[in-house]
Formats: C-alpha cells, sequence, structure tokens
C-alpha cells in the first residue's frame, strides 16, 4: 500500500497549471499556508522516527489536518487558543507569524521530553508557548471547550469592567476539537452555555473549529452527523470549509475570524479534512479500515491541494513544491537528530515542581464590633470583604445571586457588588467550573460555587485533568487560580440523602496540587477562606468544602451557649497546614476535621464526666494533608483516635493514619470512620454515619 509520503513524492513533481484553475489567489498567504503543512508533516514523520529510536514517546499526529494552519495564519498572534491535539499545522504557522525560527525545534523538544522544551520544561508532548498564546491541553476529550467559554465570557466581562488581561480588546479565542468530540457531554455542555450567552446577549467571543476527518479513533462518525448537531446552535454563525480547498479555506476562516472579533459572539468553522498514519502511534488503521479507504483520502490531501493551488496561481511549479517539501525533511530529521541526548527531568523534585504551593503567612484578625455569626454568616461576611478589597474578585454558581444561595451564604451579595461580579449560572457544573477556568486566564479570581458536594462529581475532571494541570504542563507559565466553594459533607436533618449529605472527598484529595480547605467553625471560616483566596491570586487551585450541617449551628453542649458562633474578625488569615488545637487533656488526642470537630467536642465533654481528658485536633487542611503538623501534634499522646466522617474505604482517616505510621508514633492508633455506604434518607443515615456514641465508645476501647 502505497504511503502518504510516497503518494506526495510522487504527486508533487506531476503538479500542472490548470488553464482554468484560480490565478488570483493570495500568493503571498498560500507560500506560507504550504511552508506551515510542510513543516507540520515531516514534524509527523519525525515523531515516528524518535520513537522508533526510543527517544520519542506517545505520538498523535497532525497528517491530513494540515489545513488547521489557516487559522494559524489568519488570527492574531495575541488571540489565546486552545487546541485539538491535531494543531500542528496552526502551531507551526502562527510560530512563522510571531517571526519565531524555533518552531520545529520546540515541537521536537515537547516530543522527546527535553527539559528546555519551553512549554511544558519536559513534562508532556503537547502544543502551546506562552509567546504565541497556545495554552497547552492534555486533557480528556473535548475537556478545553468549557474553558474556552469561560475565557470568552471573561473577556467581555473584563471591556465592561474596564480590567486589563493578557490578551488585546477584541481578540477572539479559538477553540478546536474533533468531529467525535462533538458528541462528549462537555462539548455538548460547552456549546450549549455559549448558545445560551448569545441569547443573553453576553459577549462570548469564541470560535469553535471542528476538524472533522469522519472517524474518531476506529469508529465512524454518522454521515452529516457532525454538521448537523453544529449547525443548529442558536445564534452561532456556522460556516463550513474544505481542507482540500485552500483558496476557500483562507477565506472562509478570514471570514470566520472577523465575524467573531467584531461581533464579539460566538461561531463555528466545520473544517472538513482527512486523517493519514491512523490515530496514533501504536494505532494499526487497516484493522478496521480497508486499503481502498485510505487511499482515497490521498486525493484530498491539503498540503498537495496548497502546492496545486500555487501551481495554478504561477507562482510554483511541481519540482519547485517537491524541491521546499525534500528541503524541510533535511530540515527536520536534523534537528530531531540532534535532538537525541538533551537533558531530562531526571529528579522527583524536579518534575512536581510547579505544584509547589505559594508561600502564605497566617494573620491574626483585628476584632471588630456586631454580634457573634453562624458559619454561614461569617463566610458571608468574607465574601464582602474579598469582593471590597479585590476588584478581580467574582462569585457565582446556581442560585448564588438572586437567592442568595440554598441557604444564604452568598445572601446580599449580587445587590451589594452588582450582576457583572456576582451571578447565576446554568444548572450545570462543568459550566460553572469552565466559566472559573476561563475567568481566571482573563485575570480574574473567581469563587464558583458548587451547589453541593454530589453535585461536583459529573463535572471533577474539570479540576483534575483542566484546571490543576495547566500549572504543571505549562511549567508553571501558565495558571488558573480560584477557589471552588462547596457545600458538603453531611449530618443534614430532615432533609437529604446522598445528593444533599454526600461524605466522599477521595476525588479531591487525589488531585495533585490541589488544595482542600474544610472550616468547622466560624472563628476559622475566614482565615481559611482568606488563605485560599491568597492562594488563588497567586494561581493556585483551591476547594473549600463548607459542612452543610453546621452553616446555622449556634450552639455546641446545650441550647444558649453560642459556643458554635464567633465575633467578627476581619482579615484573619490561616496558612496552609495550621492545625486547630481545643482542650490540653494528655489521655487521648481526637484528630479530626469539618462536622468531626463538632462531635469531637461533644465527646470530649462525655469523656470527661468518666475522668478522661482529651484534646481536640482539626486538620483544617485535608490536601495537601499536613503530615508532619499531624505527627508533631500526637507525638506525646499515647493513644490516638482519628475521627473521620467520610467513608471507611478512600477515607482522610487512612491518610491520617498512615503519616502517624510512618512518623513512628510510638502510642496506640485507632480509627473510626462513616460506612462505605452511600447516604439514606430520614433516619436510616444514622446507621451509616459516624455518630458522638460511636466515638466515645472508640476512645474508650483504645485507653481500655
Amino acid at each position: 500500500m502505497e504511503t502518504i509520503d510516497e503518494y506526495v513524492v510522487r504527486v508533487l513533481p506531476e503538479l500542472r497549471a490548470d488553464p482554468g484553475g484560480e490565478r488570483d489567489a493570495d500568493v503571498d498567504a498560500l507560500r506560507r499556508l504550504f511552508a506551515a503543512q510542510v513543516q507540520s508533516r515531516h514534524l509527523d514523520f519525525a515523531a515516528r522516527w524518535l520513537q522508533a529510536q526510543g527517544q520519542g514517546h506517545y505520538t498523535i499526529g497532525s497528517a491530513g489536518h494540515e489545513s488547521n494552519a489557516a487559522l494559524g495564519l489568519l488570527s492574531e498572534v495575541t488571540d489565546p487558543a486552545l487546541l485539538h491535539y491535531r494543531s500542528g499545522g496552526l502551531y507551526a504557522a502562527r510560530s512563522a507569524k510571531a517571526g519565531r525560527d524555533d518552531g520545529v525545534r520546540a515541537v521536537l523538544q515537547s516530543l522527546t521530553s527535553a527539559r528546555s522544551d519551553p512549554m511544558s520544561g519536559g513534562r508532556h508532548k503537547v502544543f502551546g508557548h506562552p509567546a504565541l498564546s497556545i495554552i497547552p491541553q492534555t486533557s480528556t476529550i473535548s475537556s478545553h471547550l468549557p474553558r474556552a467559554v469561560g475565557l470568552g465570557l471573561g473577556l467581555g466581562f473584563a471591556r465592561r469592567l474596564g480590567r486589563h488581561t493578557a490578551w488585546p480588546e477584541d481578540a477572539v479565542v479559538l477553540c478546536s476539537f474533533g468531529d467525535a468530540s462533538v458528541n462528549h457531554s462537555t462539548a455538548v455542555g460547552a456549546l450549549n452555555a455559549a448558545a445560551y450567552l448569545t441569547h443573553r446577549g453576553l459577549e462570548c467571543p469564541v470560535l469553535f473549529v471542528c476538524e472533522d476527518n469522519r472517524i474518531g479513533i476506529s469508529t465512524a462518525s454518522p454521515v452529516g452527523w457532525p454538521g448537523a448537531m453544529l449547525e443548529r446552535l442558536p445564534g452561532i454563525g456556522y460556516r463550513t470549509a474544505d481542507g482540500d480547498d485552500p483558496v476557500g479555506l483562507l477565506a472562509q476562516t478570514r471570514d470566520a475570524l472577523d465575524e467573531v472579533r467584531s461581533s464579539r459572539r460566538p461561531g463555528v468553522l466545520h473544517l472538513s479534512t482527512v486523517r493519514f498514519l491512523g490515530h496514533a502511534g501504536s494505532d494499526t488503521e487497516i484493522a478496521y479500515r480497508t486499503r481502498r479507504r485510505i487511499e482515497a483520502d490521498h486525493v484530498h490531501d491539503p498540503l498537495v491541494a496548497t502546492a496545486r493551488a500555487l501551481v495554478d496561481a504561477g507562482a510554483m511549479t511541481g519540482a519547485e513544491a517537491l524541491d521546499a517539501y525534500e528541503e524541510m525533511r533535511r530540515t527536520v530529521m536534523e534537528g530531531a537528530e540532534a535532538i537525541i541526548g538533551e537533558a531530562r527531568l531526571e529528579s522527583r523534585a524536579a518534575v512536581t515542581a510547579p505544584l509547589a504551593l505559594p508561600s502564605v503567612a497566617s494573620v491574626a484578625g483585628e476584632p471588630a464590633d456586631g454580634p457573634r455569626r453562624t458559619l454561614a454568616q461569617a463566610i458571608n461576611a468574607t465574601l464582602v470583604e474579598l469582593l471590597e478589597e479585590h476588584g478581580e474578585t467574582l462569585v457565582f454558581g446556581e442560585d448564588v445571586a438572586v437567592k442568595g444561595g440554598v441557604y444564604g451564604v452568598t445572601r446580599g451579595l449580587r445587590k451589594r457588588f452588582g450582576g457583572q461580579r456576582v451571578f447565576d449560572t446554568l444548572l450545570d457544573e462543568q459550566t460553572i467550573l469552565g466559566t472559573a477556568l476561563g475567568t481566571a486566564l482573563a485575570g480574574f479570581v473567581p469563587i464558583p460555587e458548587i451547589q453541593y458536594l454530589a453535585y461536583l462529581h459529573n463535572a471533577e475532571d474539570q479540576l483534575r485533568g483542566e484546571a490543576a494541570s495547566l500549572a504543571f504542563f505549562s511549567a508553571g507559565q501558565y495558571r488558573n487560580g480560584m477557589v471552588v466553594r462547596v457545600a458538603g459533607l453531611a449530618y443534614q436533618r430532615g432533609f437529604g440523602g446522598h445528593f444533599h449529605n454526600d461524605n466522599s472527598v477521595a476525588v479531591l484529595r487525589d488531585i495533585p496540587g490541589l488544595v482542600l480547605a474544610v472550616p468547622s467553625h466560624p472563628a476559622n471560616a475566614p482565615g481559611l477562606l482568606r488563605a485560599c483566596h491568597e492562594l488563588a491570586r497567586q494561581g493556585q487551585v483551591c476547594v473549600y468544602l463548607e459542612p452543610i450541617a453546621r452553616y446555622h449551628s449556634r450552639d455546641l453542649h446545650e441550647e444558649g451557649d453560642g459556643l458554635w458562633t464567633a465575633a467578627a474578625s476581619e482579615g484573619a488569615v490561616i496558612a496552609p497546614g495550621e492545625l486547630g488545637v481545643h482542650g490540653d487533656g494528655r489521655d487521648v488526642v481526637l484528630v479530626t476535621f469539618g462536622n468531626g470537630t463538632f462531635m469531637s467536642l461533644r465527646a470530649a465533654e462525655v469523656l470527661r464526666a468518666q475522668g478522661i481528658e482529651a484534646t481536640v485536633v482539626d486538620l483544617r487542611w485535608l490536601a495537601p494533608l499536613p503530615e508532619e503538623r499531624i505527627v508533631d501534634a500526637c507525638r506525646d499522646f499515647d493513644a490516638v483516635l482519628v475521627v473521620d466522617e467520610t467513608r471507611r474505604s478512600g477515607g482522610v482517616g487512612e491518610g491520617v493514619v498512615s503519616a502517624l505510621v510512618a512518623g513512628r508514633h510510638p502510642g496506640r492508633i485507632a480509627r473510626v470512620a462513616s460506612a462505605d455506604s452511600f447516604i439514606p434518607l430520614g433516619p436510616a443515615s444514622d446507621q451509616v454515619l459516624l455518630g458522638e456514641d460511636e466515638i466515645v465508645r472508640a476512645a474508650l476501647a483504645l485507653l481500655a
């Protein structure tokens, strides 16, 4: 079977000018388009050669998709781009447009995991470069689309609020993806959100580019389906372009970009492409496509089509096209041979450097006048302070603005700060987090709310694959700091079930670089929230998990004692890792967090009545878990009871016990946790959730 390379080498010198062909084409644009396409094609060949030498790694090529170079050619270098993994042509064209001569080397550095890779620093093969406004994407299919919508929305916010961003005021967000991705729920949600924003008259200048090669890995897209889906989006302009018609491609691409740039509304460019070299390096395409079908795509090669247009325009001969093709082969292969042996990341510290926490110091708050506050009131007051002090802060989510939140935590914020800084969103968690991802890139500090912890799970990849990974795979050159407020954990009375009483936080603790804070009391809620906000301003992704059951608690031991309220304390900051210590009993230490702090303090009172003095340690920070401080806090205790309201399997307590064991704690260690169960509605929940009586019994057994 003739390979695509053999086909090109055979066909190019045979090209002859068509007397009826295009004679008034933009020859300069066609030349630059051809140069980028040829560079991208030979980089695909070099990637496979490097892999065969054991010097390259996972390869997924752009061959057949090089018509996307038109976007790199005609967009501005300052237009932020979130790209499909077959965007080699676009990258080459934008690099050349920026006047850089290191486009080939930069891709080779990425292919070989070289430490000198200008984007990831040797951490992943990505198309990205800060000087080219290309934001690296490494996550699951279409998961970058919500961020693109959020960035477009953020650019609109910045214009209206008069805030400076890293991008020009007329910037267009480029977002490319494959035809199979159109079916992914993330893409559907993002495209729906873009249409929704358009319907509401809000700016969202995103050009969605569907690179349609009519196959997803090995599964063919139904004929006409991607177009039918994309064309019906309300309020979004739809254009098509054929990758093997370079003159029409350039015209349609230029018009699509101009329309989005001038209208500040999203648009779709449906780009017909082909796919050569299979899905990825290890893919054997002949296993699911016939030889005839594979070779039939050769006649639609965008690279040959551009050469043909140049020949028709009298700007090049077929022989000259082949010479340019072979000259680029030599250039790329010389670069590939030279890149072998470049230094790679060689230590754990070097690899994980972008995940390091910024420095935040603890600050004692200033006492303020006024009544004592509940947890909900303390969080509300702190949000007011943050919005007042930091004009770049945004608060948004389901029901947070007009209603003020299901539990009143954001009540009054919209009235005080306006609907452009405090606003309601679609009922779609992927869109909420995507809005945070994009507005963070636009220079804001978003504080999105996820209404219930259980609602996060269908969107958690926006945190795992997009938010937390950005700094890592860009070597810290791009960051998207945010504070995701989540109402969660269990113990609500008269309301709940597993959708509203979720005690699973394992997924949040498992994301590298993500910071997870859990306030337990209105005295520590402001300091934790302020610390998360400061971390977010420095680019960190934080989750602030609020125990719903404690929102409106006022009393601890008896009605009217007011021990679960606190006087206002403005400006307090509790640095990451700083523990809360309650009491000074020496018989047993209860290590806990969230609702566990409330229950442990009550259990300690029961134990005291039996002559047992306990100390309660409130973790506050669950990720990264402050292991050394936990070991230090428990060092002088002969008995340590880990009180874990999350599930026994995958619960927080597993990490605490592991830290104590690794720290060679000399005393006895025990753990109590909730059952491995979904949480039922009503009184049945008491059977699976950790209770105060169970804490007391476990402490007595440990001390027996």
